[in-house]
């Protein structure tokens, strides 16, 4: 991948989160726009990519991936799981370095990036928000101070349109929390609850989901003991934040080959 400009193509490119970072990159001074994809049949094929911000930027949303991605140095995708899988080797075959915030792989196609990543660089996340992966790293520290006596529920809300569940967030806050803990999340995450469940079982790790509305991201993560409740919570209120983390991982891939990467990488806080 070539020092900046970053030369950035955007997946799903008239989505929501396709235009944000369009516009992201449009804003950026280091990046710009080289490519915009979108799945064949949609309506927005074949319009300029920033028409919908009543510019004209050159670049023709197209399905056409090998178009999309002839000039460019980086992906981001924040699709879904097929779609993305679908990407990411055509970003193999060009050698073009890839942001993914797409959520809800299963194991096979998470084992299908860890396999691509021997041959092109990708930054992987769940979450590309800054402030998030913030609250990773004090949900660490939390988890390890709080082993004893307390009871960890993970609360998640999100808009109508979102098609998994419980969110790739709140799964990797599970994930972080019950590593801190020595646990393994696929054996004491307990995703819902209903009818006579019994007293909990402390070892459990609880989730719940909200969907509804235009909710943009809400976590909340509470640690409940005998007197008092600690909660820590993160609170979007516009995709923009996930934009900016991606450039920031767009950045971060400048200069490297090949690797899988997180945005604990990215931030430096590993």
């Amino acid at each position: 991948m070539s020092q900046g400009p970053h030369r950035i193509a955007i997946a799903g490119a008239s989505g929501r989160m396709g235009r944000m970072l369009i516009e992201a990159v449009l804003a950026a001074d280091d990046c710009l726009l080289a490519g915009a994809l979108d799945v064949a049949g949609s309506p927005a094929l074949g319009q300029d990519a920033t028409a919908f911000l009543g510019q004209t930027s050159g670049v023709t949303i197209t399905a056409d991936l090998d178009a999309a991605l002839a000039g460019a140095d980086a992906l981001i995708d924040f699709t879904r799981p097929a779609g993305t899988l679908v990407h990411l080797q055509a970003c193999r075959r060009h050698g073009v370095a890839l942001v993914i915030g797409t959520t809800g792989f299963d194991e096979a196609g998470k084992a299908e990036i860890a396999a691509a990543a021997r041959e092109i660089a990708i930054v992987m996340a769940p979450n590309m928000s800054v402030g998030v992966n913030v609250v990773l790293k004090l949900l660490q520290q939390a988890a390890k101070a709080l082993s004893q006596g307390y009871d960890i529920e993970i609360v998640e809300a999100h808009h109508r349109h979102k098609v998994d569940a419980p969110s790739g967030t709140a799964l990797k806050m599970g994930e972080v929390i019950a590593e801190a803990l020595g646990r393994d999340l696929k054996t004491c995450a307990i995703y819902g609850r209903e009818g006579v469940t019994g007293e909990r079982d402390p070892s459990t790790l609880g989730f719940a989901t909200v969907r509804g509305g235009d909710v943009v991201g809400d976590h909340t993560v509470m640690f409940l003991g005998t007197g008092e409740r600690i909660e820590i919570s993160h609170k979007s209120s516009s995709r923009a934040t996930y934009a900016q983390g991606s450039l920031r991982a767009v950045r971060f891939l400048a200069g490297r080959d090949a690797g899988l990467f997180d945005m604990e990488a990215v931030l430096g806080l590993g």
